[in-house]
């Protein structure tokens, strides 16, 4: 990047520099109109058809706002300074705004030229280095007004208060300031503006102040600058009044103008300039292999929580709201399922959400379930699965961190709800692990460290004393939160394999691979009836655990207890007694201990004794003794049973609620199906349709490649030089109103055949079959059968015209193309 003192003469114009931006941007090489677009990519749509509609869409507000939201903290600042500098400002003014009358800065001195290239190259600033120019939209924007005070805290100029007052008044106040009288009102005001920007008379004059009146100058010097005053102001205030140290802007309200506060400040537009970027310290060390292999455990942890969350789902997924998201009863459902905060659990469905594995199935009773492409990442290695995970939250625009809050219209934000899309959250998330990889491996700073650093490079704009942090902080804090579950940063570090994420996702599969931990093929049981993992257990084995037992506790270890409903949820899925004794002996480190394999005996001798099947329903059993002992219970009153036969009861309760109720007795029945068959119970696995993982939400246009920036520097080019070029006179009279040219078919025809022989470039005035009209500049190649082909300089492409449709032709001064 060039400083503004190797730019500041380039542009084109007068000698003196250029008079517009548009004449400005005319003399920048072809690099610095491609770093322009690729500063400010919203120039690009569509692609400006010349220089001068560059500069104009460039000076739209929207555009300027998004270009002063990209700044840096300095370099906003130095834009701050100019919008209250004199128009032009030479840039020994600018750099007095920024140092004033203590010694230079050498931060400043250094940074300054940094500062007012990066405005130029964004075209936010324009002009020689003797004649700076800010752009007039970003002036009005960074300017004081009454309804908007200026960032720098200063208020309007003499000149811009006293516009309206009264010759008289402006006499008054000048005497009492000391000054002789003059003839007009513009001469003193330009008397009065003297006398605040001459150092020596000012402190002069501030000398004989009363001491509450300097007070007052002092509270008002840093901003806001406007105040109140009464009908009958005390005196301290009286005499600021009469010498014009406070103007007066409505009734009752004034103001302290500009240069007299610039004279208080010492000059300075700023009370803090931060050319500098705060440094990322004080640094914490970490052992970076205890680090990574930390990181490791989380990262794998956060598979096994999506895993449960989406098997949890598969089976009996939540409702979709009307207004769409999950209800705050079904998130809380959630939380406890994974033993987790609400924040996190809305954090893990966002992700799952994001990463495609999650969806609504669009049916009537709309719910959330996996879709397909779950059941294709289940079998990938856990490396793999996390990468799928980690990229599609780097990608996300989701904010999980904004659930449970209120909208603009009060309304409740729901998690996989449709308002908790925020466009810069991956740019921020990017940024932030950037940050972090800067650091040594290990290392890791303060929260507020980061986040300092982070708003010296994008401000925030000013919100109210009473608004909630910036965005961007907020966007921040949530991605360190996010990082740390994902196992991407651990103890605010940042792990290896989350360094190589940012750029070499595939490299970063490598680096995690050997640090998870080896899935377990056994457990061990315990007398009290419970079951240790003491690491993850494979899959298969996993699953069939959980329908064996229940989970009691997770951690580094897991705990499973066996009960009688876990053990008979076994043998409803299928499973016989002999069944679980082998699987109990084929997966235990330690001996089934024999209160378990008596539970498992027990709960199966009873399993199946009684049936249930649909009559209304009805219930049989073998063993008369324990149909009457049912009938004789009080519990059964709600079933409404009676003996049909000795071995079968008749009930008017349904299938499923006879064999819930029969069960809260303390019974194991089971169901039977129409042949008499013992109906095994398993859950059915639900799948959405297809889905495609959503969409991030982009924040403004894309960054353009180098091909589309070359291609559109071309294509501007050559529409500026299609509307400047310099063209012979032609015999018939240029329209009045400087449109196309016209001229007759006859010498239209002649001039672009004596082009053709010559291979000289024109101009011509074109109207398509929509009836859009444009200038052309263009070097005929051939002309038949009554068109004219041509490379078009402004299209940079060879193309066809009819010639019916050129409105007129001129030929081009010498040496234009």
């Amino acid at each position: 990047m060039t400083t503004s003192r190797e730019n500041g003469s380039t542009g084109g114009g007068t000698a003196a520099g250029p008079r517009t931006l548009a004449e400005e941007l005319r003399g920048r090489p072809d690099d610095a109109l491609a770093d322009l677009l690729r500063a400010r990519p919203d120039l690009l749509s569509p692609v400006p058809g010349d220089l001068t509609q560059l500069a104009t869409r460039a000076a739209t507000r929207a555009s300027v706002v998004r270009a002063l939201d990209r700044l840096d903290r300095f370099a906003l600042q130095v834009a701050e300074a100019l919008a209250v500098a004199p128009d032009p400002c030479p840039y020994g003014t600018l750099a007095a705004l920024m140092n004033g009358d203590r010694p230079d800065d050498p931060r400043v001195a250094a940074e300054l030229p940094r500062a007012v290239a990066t405005l130029r190259e964004t075209a936010l600033v324009w002009g020689g280095e003797d004649r700076l120019r800010l752009v007039r939209t970003a002036r009005e924007l960074l300017a004081p007004s009454a309804g908007h005070p200026s960032p720098t805290g200063l208020g309007p100029a003499v000149a811009e208060v006293t516009a309206g007052m009264s010759p008289g008044r402006l006499q008054e106040i000048i005497a009492a300031a000391g000054l002789p009288a003059t003839h007009d009102p513009v001469t003193a005001v330009a008397a009065l503006t003297s006398l605040f920007e001459d150092r020596e008379r000012m402190a002069a004059l501030l000398a004989d102040a009363p001491a509450e009146s300097l007070a007052v100058l002092g509270k008002l010097q840093w901003g806001p600058p406007y105040g109140t005053v009464t009908a009958t102001p005390a005196p301290h205030l009286r005499w600021l009044l009469d010498r014009g140290l406070l103007l007066t802007v409505t009734p009752g309200n004034v103001v302290l103008p500009r240069e007299a506060a610039l004279h208080l400040r010492a000059g300075r537009a700023h009370r803090t300039t931060e050319p500098v970027a705060p440094d990322l310290a004080p640094v914490t060390e970490h052992s970076p292999q205890v680090v990574d292999a930390t990181a490791a455990g989380a990262a794998f942890t956060a598979l096994t929580t999506v895993e449960e969350l989406l098997a949890d789902w598969e089976t009996a997924g939540p409702l979709v709201l009307r207004a769409g998201g999950l209800s705050v009863r079904d998130l809380k459902r959630a939380a406890t399922r994974l033993d987790t905060t609400e924040t996190a659990a809305a954090f893990w469905a966002e992700l799952a959400y994001a990463a495609g594995l999650l969806a609504s199935d669009g049916d009537v009773d709309e719910r959330y379930a996996p879709t397909p492409a779950y059941d294709d990442w289940l079998p990938l290695p856990a490396e793999q699965r996390w990468r799928r995970l980690a990229t599609a939250w780097l990608a996300m625009t989701r904010t999980p961190g904004l659930t449970g809050e209120k909208d603009a219209k009060g309304r409740t934000l729901a998690a996989l709800g449709p308002d908790l899309d925020r466009s810069p959250a991956p740019e921020v998330r990017h940024r932030v692990l950037t940050l972090l990889a800067g650091l040594p491996a290990g290392a890791s700073v303060a929260e507020e460290t980061l986040l300092a650093r982070l708003r010296w490079e994008r401000p925030p704009r000013p919100a109210a004393p009473d608004a909630p942090e910036d965005t961007r902080s907020r966007l921040a804090r949530w991605a360190l939160a996010e990082a740390e579950l994902l196992g991407v940063t651990n103890r605010g570090a940042l792990s290896a394999f989350g360094r190589a994420l940012l750029d070499a996702p595939d490299r970063a599969t490598g680096l995690l691979a050997p640090l998870l931990p080896e899935p377990l093929d056994h457990v061990l049981l315990q007398a009290d009836l419970t079951a240790v993992a003491p690491g993850p257990l494979r899959r298969p084995l996993a699953q069939a655990l959980a329908v064996l037992a229940d989970i009691e506790s997770k951690g580094g270890a897991t705990v499973y207890r066996f009960t009688p409903d876990s053990v008979r949820r076994a043998l409803d899925a299928g499973r016989t007694a002999a069944d679980l004794h082998a699987f109990l002996t084929a997966h235990s480190r330690t001996p089934v201990p024999q209160p378990l394999a008596y539970l498992v005996d027990d709960v199966a001798r009873r399993h199946g004794r009684l049936r249930v099947g649909a009559a209304s329903s009805y219930l049989r059993c073998d063993d008369e003794a324990v149909l009457g002992e049912i009938l004789a219970d009080r519990r059964s009153a709600p079933l409404r049973l009676r003996r049909l036969a000795g071995t079968v009861l008749a009930a008017q309760a349904a299938p499923d609620a006879l064999l819930e109720g029969l069960r809260a007795m303390g019974y194991a029945p089971a169901a039977e199906s129409a042949e008499g068959d013992v109906v095994v119970s398993r859950a059915d696995v639900h799948r959405t349709p297809p889905r495609t993982a959503p969409a991030p939400v982009p924040d403004g246009p894309p960054v353009p490649d180098a091909t589309l920036l070359g291609a559109a520097v071309r294509a501007v080019r050559a529409g500026d030089l299609a509307a400047t070029a310099e063209r012979k006179p032609v015999a018939a009279p240029a329209p009045a109103d400087g449109g196309l040219p016209r001229t007759t078919s006859a010498d239209t025809l002649a001039t672009v055949q004596a082009a053709v022989l010559t291979g000289a470039a024109v101009w011509i005035g074109y109207v398509n079959a929509e009836g859009a009209a444009s200038q052309r500049v263009i070097a005929p190649i051939r002309v038949e059968g009554g068109f004219v082909t041509a490379y078009d300089h402004t299209a940079d492409e060879v193309r066809t015209y009819p010639l019916h449709r050129i409105t007129g032709v001129a030929e081009l001064a010498d040496d234009v193309v």
